[in-house]
């Protein structure tokens, strides 16, 4: 039995996409020469990812089978006092399969890009960020220390910036990438603090140390306050959790993301950036399981954000859109398990969700370039027919969503409910309430999607801005009339993707949950936290579950929900504008997101200009620059002014500073000698 991994290995996993991203980024664009085309470009990033994604399936194999564990510094780069910053990698079941999610999904994504942006003037550029995007996941989901957790998880960030706003010509995408940015800088602010506190307590960046302490870190109190030094860590690293995993009320810059390319949806919102806040949380359950408060925070943010954001899909007309609300609510479900203390079913839904989300966005795509890049759901119709592909890989990505029994999406979903459903904390109540309710929102937007684009009437031919749509630049696909189904480079990966949807919750339900897959890599207290020991009792197999399905209620509101979508929108689909010109504000109310974003840039935003604004003429202009630069040197000046006229020359101006001086002198012995 193989006890440890070799590192050059593992190092050649993540320098793999990262020399396809430098050779494709240089060489194949204006930068260094163009001398490289676009073949070659995307034959070289293809190459490195898909390296990745063997070395990774393989270090998968001997983590899973083996019992292999890798845990090892590979560069100091610096150390401050006794705190090292170092390069290394742990790799244990969590490590391994994030680093298989993330490589097979960027392969999907680099393969379906040949097709996708076909003609767009940036596609080696396109190439060259996806695969940088490959390298800086895998740096994060590798990473054995903080400051490793941070590069990658700020890299991330930069890169997800670059291809949110690839379109730079196109206004909303440089607000939408912008937007992105700043949403997240609030998030990382938060993050840092978390880190900066375990440095400062700790004296350690590396997570075996600081976890070998964490006993002893939840003993402090924090400096001035009531609150336990954990609590507080907790709360800060979460925040960054809720930037980064689009948490309410940080989950404004999610929807606007899809302004960028389709492939960089399925890529970055689907299955790899958005997740990281939910590996890191799992990843730090040494720290968390130490404070309930923390906990119950994260159990009631998700829950608000499972809930509320499945409610604005439902009214979404984007097709992107409704899988963007979607991945916010599912995001919410894993938020919910990981304050359950279920990390293990979070991670759990992690890897389920990345597949049949990345194929949701892969197949949205394929329906936007069918329709010549219309993006709304009610200029479509009747695509069945015209894209057997696209239709086929698509029911079952929405079976999957939406937990229909021996599918993925249905272990990972039911197991969380479950485990909320046996959570001792103040908020499983609520977040019970919200999870449940969410099976059937997330069975009625996903449905409605699916009935509007691929079954009806066909209407694509009524659509008065056919050939405008707003995802429209320039592919060079053919503008025929009809629609029609997407090459082989696109469909090729929604096939691969569909496979793991269906299947991979059954293969892999026993061994992530309760074996020893993940054993080491989380920990849970399970006499404060039941939530895992219970489901235990009650789980015997991936058969014994969905049999078990037909009993309960979440089933039945899955199907309450995809009966619902069906009458209203495929036999009486005159009711929703009825219902809605009857409920028109709640309709408003949706419409404006909750007028969060209406709030942040007319209250926040506005807020910090006129603080800005403020601080820089009451405090740089007239309190600095006035007052202490300016208002020293006339100071010095009056001073000067002043004195001068007692060096005159004059015998009598010098008898007169004599006698004033005697007086000060007399007044000032005669007054502190009373």
């Amino acid at each position: 039995m193989a006890s440890t991994l070799n590192a050059s290995t593992l190092l050649a996993v993540p320098l793999a996409p990262l020399a396809g991203a430098v050779l494709a980024g240089i060489f194949g664009t204006t930068f260094g020469g163009n001398w490289i085309g676009r073949r070659l470009s995307h034959t070289l990033t293809i190459l490195g990812v898909l390296v990745a994604f063997i070395l990774s399936a393989m270090t998968l194999k001997s983590v899973a089978l083996d019992g292999a564990r890798f845990n090892e510094t590979l560069y100091t780069w610096m150390v401050v006092g006794g705190l090292k910053m170092e390069i290394g990698f742990l790799v244990d079941g969590l490590t391994a399969m994030m680093m298989c999610v993330v490589t097979f999904v960027s392969l999907m994504v680099h393969i379906y890009t040949i097709g996708y942006m076909e003609e767009d003037d940036g596609y080696n550029r396109f190439f060259a960020y996806i695969s940088l995007f490959t390298f800086s996941m895998l740096m994060l989901v590798m990473s054995n220390n903080m400051l490793q957790l941070f590069f990658g998880w700020e890299a991330v960030g930069l890169v997800s910036y670059l291809l949110i706003g690839f379109w730079f010509n196109k206004p909303t995408a440089i607000f939408a990438n912008m937007k992105a940015f700043l949403v997240n800088r609030v998030g990382d602010f938060g993050f840092i603090l978390g880190i900066g506190l375990i440095a400062a307590y700790a004296g350690t960046l590396n997570y075996t140390e600081a976890f070998a302490k964490a006993g002893d870190l939840a003993k402090i109190g924090f400096p001035g306050t009531d609150w336990m030094l954990i609590t507080v860590i907790c709360i800060c690293l979460f925040i960054g959790a809720m930037g980064k995993s689009a948490q309410f009320p940080l989950h404004v810059w999610l929807p606007d993301s899809m302004e960028g390319p389709t492939p960089i949806s399925a890529l970055i919102h689907a299955a790899t950036m958005v997740t990281a806040g939910i590996f890191m949380v799992a990843r730090m359950s040494p720290l968390f399981e130490l404070s309930d408060t923390a906990l119950n925070f994260i159990l009631v943010i998700g829950a608000i954000t499972a809930l509320f954001m499945g409610f604005l899909g439902i009214i979404q007309n984007d097709i992107k859109r409704v899988v963007a609300y979607s991945t916010l609510s599912q995001l919410g479900y894993m938020t919910v398990a990981l304050g359950a203390s279920a990390y293990s079913v979070a991670v759990f839904h992690l890897m389920t969700h990345a597949f049949f989300k990345a194929l949701l966005f892969l197949a949205a795509g394929s329906v936007i370039m069918g329709v010549h890049h219309n993006q709304d759901i009610r200029w479509m119709g009747g695509l069945r027919k015209y894209m057997p592909i696209t239709w086929i890989t698509s029911l079952l990505g929405s079976l999957a969503l939406i937990g229909t029994p021996l599918f993925a999406g249905f272990y990972s979903k039911d197991s969380i409910i479950e485990a909320v459903h046996f959570s001792k904390l103040p908020g499983a109540g609520f977040a019970y309430f919200a999870v449940l309710a969410g099976v059937f929102v997330t069975a009625f937007y996903s449905f409605r999607m699916y009935f509007l684009v691929f079954h009806g009437k066909e209407r694509f031919d009524q659509n008065p801005d056919a050939h405008h749509g707003h995802d429209d630049h320039g592919h060079g696909h053919d503008d025929h009339h009809e629609p029609h189904e997407s090459p082989w480079v696109v469909t090729a990966p929604l096939l691969l993707l569909a496979i793991p949807s269906v299947v991979i919750g059954f293969m892999t339900l026993q061994p992530m949950l309760f074996g020893d897959f993940l054993k080491d890599a989380i920990v849970v207290d399970a006499a404060r936290h039941p939530a895992m020991a219970e489901l235990a009792k009650m789980i015997h197999g991936p058969l014994q579950m969905a049999g078990h399905a037909f009993f309960t209620a979440p089933l039945y509101l899955a199907l309450a929900g995809v009966a619902l979508s069906y009458y209203m929108y495929m036999v009486n689909p005159a009711l929703p504008a009825a219902i809605k010109a009857r409920v028109q504000p709640i309709y408003m109310l949706l419409d404006n997101k909750y007028y969060m974003d209406w709030f942040n840039e007319n209250v926040l935003a506005r807020g910090a200009r006129a603080l800005g604004v403020g601080l820089w003429k009451v405090g740089d202009q007239a309190v600095i620059d006035g007052a202490i630069v300016n208002g020293s040197w006339k100071l010095v000046g009056r001073i000067a002014g002043l004195v001068r006229w007692f060096q005159s020359g004059y015998l009598y101006h010098y008898a007169l500073v004599m006698i004033l001086g005697v007086f000060v002198l007399m007044t000032y012995f005669v007054w502190f000698n009373k």
